[in-house]
């Protein structure tokens, strides 16, 4: 069988479930800045914040890189264009990943100082990264 295809297949269920998580945090997010802190809302938001990083989140991002590489090493895509700017755009979808992760962390010492609505925008963030490597990878503009 060939390996390159399960190298393949595991990256694009890796990024599944990485691009899953970070849709839903930020989404999280705008419901627990909602809620008064230390009440049972607000608990039960750090438990599932908590919980979708460390579980989901992370191990996915990990992944994703591992095959991501694999799988350009096999491709020989280093030379490409658009792989240059995949990875670009990986490089930043890991920062906002980072950044959210740092909110994860002040949601949890109840030391959130953003509104709703800022989660809200930067939910949209994921989403237009997202968009913007697929197309790179499917169309390869250059």
């Amino acid at each position: 069988m060939d390996l390159f295809l399960w190298v393949k297949s595991l990256h694009v269920i890796s990024i599944i479930a990485w691009m899953a998580g970070m849709l839903y945090l930020p989404r999280l997010f705008v419901y627990h800045a909602e809620a008064e802190v230390g009440s049972e809302k607000s608990e039960t938001f750090k438990v599932m914040e908590r919980r979708l990083l460390k579980a989901i989140i992370n191990p996915a991002m990990v992944a994703s890189w591992i095959f991501g590489l694999w799988a350009a090493y096999e491709l020989s895509a280093w030379q490409d264009g658009w792989f240059h700017a995949k990875l670009t755009l990986v490089l930043v979808m890991s920062g906002v990943h980072g950044y959210l992760s740092k909110c994860v962390k002040n949601f949890a010492a109840d030391q959130n100082t953003k509104p709703a609505r800022f989660y809200r925008i930067l939910n949209e963030v994921p989403t237009v990264l997202m968009i913007c490597i697929v197309i790179l990878v499917i169309v390869k503009p250059f």
